[in-house]
């Protein structure tokens, strides 16, 4: 049997719409809550490094950072907790656990191999079948958030109609908006991680942004609190921005695909960060081999690729029996032109595939 997708549509303004999701995915939320508190005091437990009450103050402290980056997205966040019944700095926490973990873990000091992470690709219209950009990517984390991955629907009073993949309490992950612009994300670990804005809130709103200049320019600027890579793509083009708190290094697809996993492209950020997990390398070269592979491209293109199991337990689809150490927990697909987000929840071939247009 196919994993599901769960899906909710809410409307209103920022604080409406966030206690319409709280309220709908209460008992959800609340274990998502749990099942990353559980997976975090083990993580830093295993680094010897603090204690969960460490974590949570500077959970808080990056909520107060984002409060001033993006007041409305942190008011819809709020509106979330409400409607959940939990404390916003927990949900807070728990919804940028990596970002929040990574301050406490890695400041300073090497950061532990692991292999969490994404697989992105941005393709320039004329490798696409339609003569116009496409882009997907898979989330790939700790294997049990699969059971919390929902899309949901968002109608602002005044603002863009969006849709994102994203877990049950968290705001945007992988997401498009009604004028045609998506954003995406993958985990890069670096030295230097600070309070700062989250992952997620750089994406929020990013995707509130009417244009790709203006949301490139977001994910450029923000005040980061850890690395990342952040993408932004429309029908004309995408744009990557390979982020850490003091680092932007940019890649277009006006001079070719972009192609990304979980490593430091820049010699800067290579500097930086520290051993890589075994699957990064292995998933980036099969992933440059597809795209040039199986051109003109479309959307079924590029579901194949993010489910090629050719490299076994270093695929780009990652199973949890790899026992890897991460898990395809979603994955989306974006095809701007049309104004339509493709998404499963689990792995593109496990998972049972859904388009989410637009109303207005």
């Amino acid at each position: 049997m196919k994993l599901t997708l769960p899906k909710l549509r809410v409307c209103g303004n920022a604080r409406e719409m966030g206690i319409q999701y709280g309220t709908h995915f209460r008992p959800m939320i609340r274990q998502f809550i749990d099942a990353r508190m559980t997976a975090v005091a083990a993580y830093l437990d295993g680094i010897g490094t603090g204690a969960v009450d460490r974590l949570i103050a500077a959970g808080a402290e990056c909520l107060d950072r984002t409060s001033v980056f993006d007041p409305q997205g942190v008011d819809e966040h709020h509106g979330i907790a409400r409607g959940a019944q939990v404390d916003p700095v927990r949900l807070f926490t728990a919804a940028n656990m990596t970002d929040v973990r990574d301050i406490i873990a890695l400041p300073d000091a090497p950061p532990p191999a692991g292999d969490e992470g994404c697989t992105t690709a941005l393709l320039p219209g004329d490798m696409c079948a339609g003569g116009t950009s496409l882009f997907g990517q898979t989330w790939d984390l700790n294997g049990p958030d699969m059971d919390f991955v929902i899309a949901l629907h968002r109608m602002p009073t005044d603002g863009l109609e969006t849709w994102t993949a994203t877990c049950a309490g968290c705001q945007t992950l992988m997401g498009m908006n009604a004028a045609g612009i998506a954003v995406g994300t993958n985990n890069l670990k670096t030295r230097f991680s600070r309070i700062g804005v989250p992952y997620l809130s750089v994406l929020h709103k990013a995707l509130a942004q009417a244009s790709r200049q203006a949301a490139s320019a977001v994910l450029q600027s923000a005040p980061v609190a850890g690395a990342h890579s952040y993408w932004v793509g429309t029908q004309q083009g995408g744009i990557e921005w390979e982020r850490t708190p003091v680092s932007a290094f940019e890649r277009d697809t006006a001079d070719g695909p972009v192609a990304r996993t979980n490593h430091c492209l820049f010699t800067d950020n290579r500097e930086i960060e520290d051993a890589l997990s075994e699957s990064t390398i292995p998933r980036l070269e099969r992933l440059t081999a597809l795209v040039d592979e199986r051109k003109p491209h479309t959307l079924e293109t590029l579901k194949t690729m993010m489910g090629d199991r050719s490299e076994g337990r270093l695929s780009i689809n990652r199973y949890a029996e790899d026992e890897s150490g991460a898990v395809t927990n979603a994955v989306a697909l974006f095809d701007p032109r049309q104004r339509v987000m493709s998404a499963c929840r689990g792995q593109a071939d496990r998972g049972e595939w859904v388009t989410l247009g637009f109303d207005r």
